[in-house]
């Protein structure tokens, strides 16, 4: 046992070393997951079209692990499947980074397809 020295000249047992899983705990809410979420998820996404709303995610976190549902709209035509397993992936990692929970599922609800030919498509007659 340590002895730690008083000003007295008495010496007194050195307090216990608390090991680091016993000091306390850090909860990450909700709300700053799935704003982790739909930041990954606006990243995965790309360029976004001028009338699409930004990606939004929820989340139900339970302990260190973090169930997401991320809503995005996309240009058409697109590989969609492919763009949503980008989210997927993207999202994952991202959460798994930066807020140190495992993440066994990610759904990727697409909201709406823009077409991009809206955009360049020039103005006039349209068969």
């Amino acid at each position: 046992m340590t002895r730690v020295s008083t000003q007295a000249g008495e010496s007194a047992p050195a307090p216990a070393a608390v090991a680091p899983g016993e000091r306390g705990a850090t909860r990450i809410a909700d709300r700053v997951v799935a704003k982790i979420a739909s930041r990954a998820a606006r990243e995965a996404v790309g360029a976004l079209h001028p009338d699409a709303a930004p990606p939004h995610a929820t989340v139900v976190v339970h302990d260190d692990t973090a169930r997401v549902r991320v809503h995005v709209e996309l240009d058409y035509p697109c590989d969609i499947g492919g763009r949503c397993g980008q989210v997927r992936s993207h999202v994952t990692e991202r959460v798994g980074t930066l807020a140190g929970m495992h993440v066994p599922e990610v759904v990727v609800h697409v909201e709406r397809l823009h077409l991009a030919t809206a955009l360049t498509a020039a103005p006039g007659r349209i068969r």
